[in-house]
């Protein structure tokens, strides 16, 4: 994702015509932090030291992992120029006091921030504990969404709901980044249906380059249908790498994450397996990719081996 307020271009870009995705006129890579760092800063100042435009954090709620908010803030000022992302789960999180949070850590930032909002993996008890009961997350997804956006504009919210009662209610600071975009993941057809009406990028994970393009042209129908367009560079996958083979427990975990896929097809092997994988998801019109080792073994040695077969395609 790009704000528009910045001179640099952080986000994997391809030019799509009305004939389908032409060469991409730039390709950014980033990388996902490991979930059991609990310190997150030595991993991201050596990947801002390597060169990669981005990392990303996941919120998982009920994993043992660091919360995603927290950890971005102590990033803010521990790098310079590499762009902070989080894929983040905002069910159980106050809209007042999310915005503010994230809008001071693109202050923090100098408006360094990328926020994807994803519906979390829906695991046994997740809802119950985030204080979601039943019924369809994608409506209370945007609805935070078009809360977080609202505050971010400086307006004076008002806005009463089944979950939430605001009274002239304004944020302060706001970002730096005019508007701190906000972007979806997912690939069902309300997910897709989403990204066209009222996302401003799309970020997926688990799925084949095929299917990518797919998603994209739905993505880009429904932004038809609604009157307005997505920006042809924002369009990304959050993909996983086998640098010696696929573990029996990465095979699993893709499994179990991912049922009735075919793991080849989702998690490339080895460095040319890699660059493969990704000039297939470029041709159907994904820049945008955010790497992690499915089998890691020393940060910085994972670290310089993604960036010796990614970066080269940087550009």
């Amino acid at each position: 994702m790009e704000p528009r307020t910045l001179p640099t271009t952080r986000t994997v870009v391809a030019a799509v015509c009305s004939h389908g995705p032409v060469a991409p006129q730039k390709i950014r890579f980033a990388v996902s932090v490991p979930v059991s760092a609990p310190d997150p800063r030595p991993f991201v100042r050596l990947a801002e030291s390597i060169g990669f435009d981005s990392i990303w954090l996941s919120d998982l709620p009920l994993i043992a992992a660091s919360d995603p908010v927290v950890a971005l803030a102590a990033l803010a000022g521990a790098t310079e120029k590499v762009h902070l992302g989080v894929n983040l789960v905002p069910f159980g999180r106050n809209p007042v006091v999310l915005a503010r949070q994230l809008a001071q850590i693109d202050q923090l930032s100098g408006g360094r921030l990328l926020v994807t909002l994803v519906p979390g993996i829906d695991r046994p008890g997740e809802r119950a504990a985030l204080g979601l009961g039943p019924g369809d997350r994608g409506v209370v997804l945007e609805e935070m969404a078009d809360l977080l956006r609202r505050l971010w504009s400086g307006e004076a919210l008002t806005h009463h709901s089944d979950r939430f009662d605001l009274d002239d209610v304004v944020v302060e600071p706001r970002p730096v980044q005019e508007p701190l975009e906000i972007w979806f993941g997912g690939h069902g057809p309300k997910a897709l249906d989403r990204v066209g009406r009222v996302g401003d990028g799309w970020l997926t994970a688990g799925i084949d380059p095929a299917t990518a393009a797919r998603g994209r042209e739905a993505i880009e129908a429904s932004a038809t249908a609604h009157g307005r367009t997505v920006d042809p560079e924002h369009f990304g996958i959050s993909l996983p790498v086998a640098r010696h083979g696929v573990s029996d427990e990465a095979r699993a975990q893709m499994a179990a994450l991912y049922p009735g896929r075919a793991v080849e097809e989702l998690l490339p092997v080895g460095a040319e397996g890699l660059r493969d994988h990704l000039e297939r998801h470029v041709e159907a019109g994904l820049s945008k990719f955010v790497l992690r080792l499915s089998d890691p073994t020393d940060d910085a040695d994972d670290l310089r081996w993604l960036a010796e077969a990614a970066l080269p395609m940087q550009r």
